[in-house]
């Protein structure tokens, strides 16, 4: 297992402690989270809250993404920047598709071989409307690229803390579901989408949100 960076550390011991006890987030499933070992987590994506909630509640570190200009921006802000997301353990990911995309992954290919937790939210955007819109293919080629099993995550509660027009963060119960390690056995290229539209299916029964067979808006 990999080691919680400090700042990381202190981060749950601070902001996760105003969480959870202005909050009270519920969750549930943690027997399903390996105690050793690469998995890469992949959840519905409802806010930008989804990462807070997330992180405090699970008990390992969790490697996420961070836009790439933050690790190199410039002045004293952007020397700030650069310590809190590299001090925080997150991935750098270039913004855009195609190659960019690509690197982003391959970024997170070394932290789960060397045992830590990624996140992924297959959907590639938060949900513009609170449904659960079809799952990129991803985090199934990541997990069988690195050989890590998949942990669906199911996250309620997040979109209903700021809602449009509200100017602070409201009382609103959270709660995050760990269901089992998903299994990602690929023989064919054709198994990359079904596995992935099993993926969405798994979350879906975590988060009971409406499904809509087509991609989020980016």
């Amino acid at each position: 297992m990999t080691r919680t960076p400090p700042l990381y550390a202190l981060a749950q011991h601070t902001v996760g402690r105003y969480l959870k006890h202005s909050w009270h987030p519920t969750v549930t499933g943690l027997d399903h989270l390996p105690e050793t070992g690469g998995a890469i987590l992949a959840a519905n994506h409802l806010s930008v809250a989804d990462q807070l909630f997330l992180g405090i509640l699970t008990p390992r570190h969790i490697a996420f993404w961070a836009k790439a200009e933050y690790f190199r921006s410039p002045g004293l802000r952007g020397s700030l920047t650069r310590r809190i997301v590299t001090g925080m353990g997150a991935i750098p990911v270039e913004r855009g598709g195609g190659r960019a995309a690509l690197s982003a992954f391959e970024a997170a290919v070394p932290v789960l071989r060397s045992g830590g937790l990624v996140a992924v939210f297959p959907e590639g955007t938060r949900s513009p409307d609170g449904r659960l819109y079809r799952g990129r293919t991803g985090a199934v080629r990541l997990a069988h690229q690195t050989d890590v099993p998949i942990i669906p995550v199911g996250i309620r509660g997040t979109d209903r803390l700021r809602p449009p027009g509200v100017r602070f963060p409201r009382q609103h119960p959270i709660s995050i579901t760990f269901a089992p390690a998903f299994p990602v056995h690929i023989e064919a290229p054709a198994d990359i989408r079904r596995l992935t539209d099993a993926l969405m299916g798994t979350i879906h029964a975590l988060t009971a949100q409406e499904y809509v067979p087509r991609y989020a808006r980016t």
